[in-house]
C-alpha cells in the first residue's frame, strides 16, 4: 500500500506521522517546496520523497498518485492532525468490494482541533455537494483511499484546494460507491496553510465552488471500478 503525504514545511509533524504508517506500507512524502528540511527528515526516516515544484495541495496529491505503484493508494495530511494508521479499515473495505472510495469523517478530539470557520466551510461544501451529486456526506476531509488505476481515470485537473472535492464529485459522476468512516481529528502541528485563517478557508471554498460548477465527468472514468 502507498500513502501519499503532501508536505509543505511539516518538519515538526513528520516523525509522528511516519511512525504511524502501517507496517509494510510505503510512505510517499511529496515535498511541495519546504524550506524547513522536511524532505531530508522524511528521507532519513525511511520515506520515499517526491518533489513537486508547483505549489498547491492538488499538485502535490497528483505527483504522489503518479509516483505510487500500489494497487490501492491512500492520502493523508502530513500535519499530525490525522493518523495514517486509521487507513487500515479503509483499505479492507475496498479490498472486500464494499466501496470504491472511502473517506474519513473527522471527529475532533479537542475543541481547538477544528476551528469554527473551518467547520462552517466544510458544512457549506457538504450541502453543495449533496445538491450537485445527491451524496449525503458529512465531511470532505483528506484521509481517503481508492484504487490507483480508477483514480487516474478520473483525470483530476484541480491543482489547489479543490482537488479533494473534485475527486469525490467525479467519482460520484462515474458511479463509484463512496463510503465514510469515522476517524479522530487531532490538533495539527504548526499553523494551517488553509484553515488557519478565515481568508484561507473561504479561498478554498471558492476553489471548490468552481469544482462543483463543472460538467459531469466522462463515462470512461467508470472503467476498472465496479465488476
Amino acid at each position: 500500500m502507498d500513502v501519499v503525504l503532501p508536505c509543505l514545511d511539516e518538519a515538526e509533524a513528520l516523525p509522528w506521522v511516519l511512525r504511524r504508517i502501517p507496517p509494510g506500507w510505503r510512505a510517499l512524502v511529496v515535498d511541495n517546496g519546504s524550506t524547513d528540511g522536511s524532505a531530508e527528515i522524511a528521507r532519513a526516516l525511511g520515506a520515499s520523497v517526491v518533489r513537486e515544484a508547483r505549489r498547491g495541495f492538488g499538485a502535490a496529491c497528483r505527483a504522489g498518485l503518479t509516483a505510487a505503484t500500489a494497487d490501492i493508494v491512500c492520502f493523508c495530511d502530513c500535519d499530525a492532525s490525522l493518523d495514517p494508521a486509521e487507513l487500515v479499515p479503509f483499505v479492507e473495505r475496498i479490498r472486500a468490494g464494499e466501496a470504491d472510495l472511502v473517506l474519513g469523517r473527522r471527529r475532533p478530539r479537542t475543541r481547538g482541533a477544528w476551528p469554527l470557520h473551518a467547520r462552517a466551510g466544510n458544512l457549506a461544501l457538504a450541502r453543495l455537494l449533496r445538491r450537485r451529486t445527491g451524496l449525503r456526506l458529512h465531511d470532505l476531509g483528506p484521509l481517503r483511499a481508492a484504487r490507483r488505476g480508477p483514480l487516474l481515470s478520473l483525470a483530476l485537473t484541480d491543482r489547489r484546494s479543490g482537488y479533494p472535492l473534485q475527486m469525490v464529485v467525479r467519482a460520484a459522476d462515474a458511479g463509484w460507491r463512496i463510503a465514510e468512516y469515522d476517524v479522530p481529528y487531532l490538533p495539527r502541528a504548526g499553523a494551517s496553510k488553509v484553515t488557519g485563517t478565515w481568508r484561507g478557508t473561504w479561498q478554498a471554498v471558492r476553489d471548490m465552488g468552481q469544482v462543483l460548477a463543472e460538467a459531469p465527468v466522462a463515462p470512461q472514468a467508470r472503467e476498472g471500478v465496479r465488476p
